[in-house]
């Protein structure tokens, strides 16, 4: 039996799918919005963990690690992230990671199904259709702290609230939007956003 934890901020969306999961044989399912994930990961140790990479907390910035926490007893569950291709900058931040399954949110639901049962067996899955946003993930030239600290900036943050959103000194912060600004090629913190958001990154 694969323990499945799925994770997804739309509840009416997360419950469809959660219940169409269930219905496969050897899968044991349970759900929760990205708020509760980490403390169901704690919990719950599943063996897999479903993602959707659009999270509503956070100001859109899903919470990965959370899926998997250094040291948790055992092994940490395999991970498996929701996506698009038209959004590098995420499945770069999902790859760094470490998730090894990538299923198009384009796709059938049955592609869900293949990568986890993949992924439980430590084995990766990506579809095809994410190609071109893994190149261009590739291109991205940002570190992942630096998505993670653009990504904040580009919901509104300020440099208070991305600090204590990342436990980071507004020194530190100030220090990554610069480079941010520079390698963008950007004249200023909104223009750097403008750019990452015309690419996909953020």
């Amino acid at each position: 039996m694969i323990r499945v934890l799925l994770v997804h901020d739309a509840c009416l969306v997360r419950s469809v799918l959660a219940e169409w999961l269930r219905r496969e044989p050897g899968l044991d399912v349970q759900d929760t919005p990205w708020r509760g994930a980490g403390t169901r990961v704690r919990t719950q140790l599943p063996d897999v963990c479903a993602a959707d990479l659009d999270c509503a907390e956070g100001n859109g910035v899903p919470p990965l690690a959370d899926l998997c926490p250094p040291g948790a007893g055992g092994r940490p569950p395999a991970l498996v992230v929701l996506a698009h291709a038209s959004r590098p900058g995420l499945l770069k931040r999902a790859a760094d990671a470490g998730a090894l399954g990538f299923v198009d949110k384009a796709g059938s639901p049955e592609r869900l199904v293949r990568a986890i049962r993949s992924v439980a067996e430590r084995e990766r899955f990506v579809d095809a259709s994410l190609g071109f946003g893994f190149l261009r993930a590739a291109q991205i030239p940002l570190t992942r702290r630096e998505l993670s600290v653009l990504s904040l900036a580009a919901g509104g943050a300020s440099i208070a609230e991305i600090a204590g959103s990342l436990h980071l000194s507004h020194g530190t912060v100030r220090n990554y939007m610069a480079s941010i600004t520079r390698k963008t090629g950007a004249r200023n913190r909104v223009d750097a956003i403008r750019i990452s958001r015309g690419e996909g990154w953020v």
